[in-house]
């Protein structure tokens, strides 16, 4: 693990193309760049020794780290305004490695019920399997959060924007409940990127993204990434977190605390244990796509904002939908928020509602929302959103299909929700494609 300056050298579209990287500084890999190499030749064995208990910074073994992935991990964190980050494997190790590192043993997460599927799975299946309990709350009711968080809670998690209905979080309201209760706040700002929203300056303590999503950019890569934002004090309350402030077994003697301090300790245990050990790694050519991607990030995301929004204004007008799910629309419920904490720009995944027939049962609403999802020529039917293409998918067939009806309805997901992400195609075409698709019912 190697401690960076996350300050951009200017402002934010130097930072995305530039922070992290230095060409005068040679790296130990066996093998030339992209530095695609399983491991790393050491000095001696006394500098292999030290670097092994932490005691010298340096490169160990690519399953924990490597020099394409560290400059990842200092680009994002310039991006998201934090001291230090981890990438791994994909989006849903970020979260993993993130709670797991933060939850210990039998440790309590307080979630928002409006989350990505794949999420929920891990939080009320394999969570449980560890021993770690989660209580879903509505992210919009402040006595729900704060009544749910007990002695043993250790996180407070939240998506910035939920996927796939644009929810967006008053970042402010829960930081402040969970911090009166002196526990981290934790927030996926996959859909909210750093361009949009940084939560970090609403009060996360952690911010994960999937970098599948709109840092890659293009459909190509997995990976995900944690920034440490550098504020939460686990040294305040060291009996709390044991993990961080007493002796860490494998190294003797050594106290992450001490060793690394605030900022840089969550990092050195995640990488050292739970990515160590559970091997969610990221491959360095992975770590370089992502960093081709993100070089044009607020490029890309704030064409598909502006054309997010262009749809879902055409959309509301449309006879054959019954809702659309939008914060950039006056009307919507999230639409004070969104002007709060997303001056830049409002998200370009959303979703809409089909008018339904009123004679038709299940079955015709599945027939009915087939005929417009497979009636799309060029939005393409794939399980992703951030890419340069424009996506659709139906998530109760799809992403969320694993959550039974009180969830989905809790989510706000209906039989008829069709999510949209808008991608970097000309808007009328679009427009024209769903217009077409629609005409089909």
């Amino acid at each position: 693990m190697t401690p960076f300056s996350t300050a951009p050298k200017s402002g934010f579209s130097t930072a995305q193309v530039q922070t992290g990287y230095d060409s005068s500084t040679p790296q130990n890999s066996a093998v030339p760049p992209i530095h695609q190499t399983a491991a790393y030749e050491f000095a001696s064995l006394a500098d292999a020794a030290d670097i092994f208990a932490l005691r010298q910074i340096g490169n160990l073994y690519s399953r924990s780290s490597s020099p394409t992935q560290l400059i990842l991990e200092q680009r994002v964190a310039a991006l998201e305004g934090g001291t230090s980050a981890v990438a791994v494997a994909s989006g849903q190790a970020a979260v993993a490695v993130t709670l797991l590192a933060l939850a210990g043993r039998g440790g309590h997460i307080v979630s928002a019920h409006q989350l990505y599927g794949g999420t929920v799975d891990l939080f009320q299946d394999t969570f449980a399997d560890f021993g770690i309990e989660v209580t879903f709350v509505d992210q919009d009711d402040p006595d729900a959060w704060r009544s749910a968080i007990r002695p043993t809670t250790r996180a407070v998690f939240a998506e910035s924007i939920a996927n796939p209905i644009a929810q967006v979080l008053d970042f402010e309201t829960v930081a402040q409940i969970a911090h009166d209760a002196g526990v981290p706040v934790v927030i996926d700002n996959t859909v909210g990127t750093p361009h949009l929203v940084r939560p970090g300056e609403h009060g996360a303590d952690f911010v994960v993204h999937s970098a599948t999503k709109f840092l890659a950019g293009h459909g190509t890569s997995l990976g995900g990434v944690v920034v440490d934002q550098g504020t939460f004090d686990f040294g305040a309350d060291p009996e709390r977190w044991p993990q961080f402030t007493a002796p860490y077994p494998r190294f003797g003697d050594l106290v992450l605390w001490e060793r690394f301090g605030i900022g840089q300790a969550f990092a050195a245990l995640v990488k050292t244990k739970y990515v160590h050990d559970l091997g969610p790694s990221l491959s360095p050519f992975n770590a370089w796509q992502i960093l081709q991607g993100i070089e044009t990030l607020d490029l890309r995301v704030s064409r598909q904002s502006a054309t997010a929004l262009a749809l879902a204004e055409h959309l509301a007008q449309h006879p054959k939908v019954a809702a659309v799910h939008h914060p950039g629309l006056p009307g919507n419920r999230w639409h004070g928020l969104a002007e709060r904490y997303l001056p830049r720009g409002v998200p370009s995944v959303f979703s809409f509602d089909l008018a339904e027939d009123d004679a038709g049962g299940t079955a015709d609403v599945h027939a009915r929302v087939a005929r417009v999802v497979d009636a799309l020529e060029v939005f393409r039917l794939v399980a992703n959103i951030g890419d340069a293409r424009s996506l659709v998918s139906h998530p109760a067939s799809m992403t969320h299909s694993h959550l039974n009806a009180t969830q989905r309805a809790t989510a706000g997901i209906s039989l008829t929700t069709i999510r949209l992400s808008a991608g970097l195609e000309d808007p009328a075409d679009l427009i024209a494609d769903l217009d077409r698709a629609l005409a089909r019912i």
